[in-house]
């Protein structure tokens, strides 16, 4: 399939791709334009509801990459649910998930980075909580037992300050969602 960049919207995700010629690319079962060529796949998804205050820091840092990745690099917002995340990763070789999260004592702002490689990804159980009722832990293990795992998770995770309903950051989210689309462009260029 050939065309130029493509928006693709259903049930809570949201695909943008930069503007360019694609081509060599099938559409999967989504609606997604699904990569043939063998080349590996990174995908970066923001996690968040923006009409929750710091919960939009997923969105808000996608929102930032925009124009600013490869073409070979999806950017995605989603809602979190798992089975949503599940499908976004598929075939990633790369999945790196964006969002606000409640990390034990840290203060509002701190930026957190997890890096997991197959088999080790985190279970439902892992210490590290999303701002959604189903995290991260029950996608993961959603698709370890579907077979769908990304060979690897980087977690880019925000401490969160405020969750409740409104919109806009917190000061202290605010202060580093530039410092956090950094570090996350760094790893899905490398």
């Amino acid at each position: 399939m050939t065309g130029r960049g493509a928006e693709v919207t259903g049930r809570g995700a949201q695909v943008t791709r930069r503007d360019a010629d694609v081509t060599d690319r099938e559409a999967d079962v989504t609606g997604r334009e699904a990569d043939v060529t063998g080349a590996s796949r990174v995908i970066v998804i923001g996690v968040g509801n923006e009409f929750r205050t710091d919960d939009g820091a997923g969105p808000a840092v996608i929102a930032r990459l925009a124009g600013r990745v490869p073409d070979s690099v999806e950017l995605v917002t989603s809602d979190g649910e798992p089975a949503r995340l599940v499908e976004a990763w598929t075939r990633a070789s790369t999945a790196i998930v964006v969002d606000a999260v409640s990390s034990g004592p840290a203060p509002p702002g701190t930026l957190h980075r997890t890096v997991i490689v197959g088999p080790a990804l985190p279970s439902a159980e892992s210490g590290q909580v999303s701002s959604h009722g189903l995290g991260l832990g029950t996608a993961t293990e959603l698709a370890r037992v579907l077979g769908r795992l990304p060979g690897m998770l980087i977690v880019h995770g925000v401490q969160a300050a405020d969750l409740s309903q409104g919109v806009g950051l917190s000061a202290a989210v605010a202060s580093v969602i530039d410092d956090l689309a950094a570090a996350v462009l760094a790893d899905a260029i490398r």
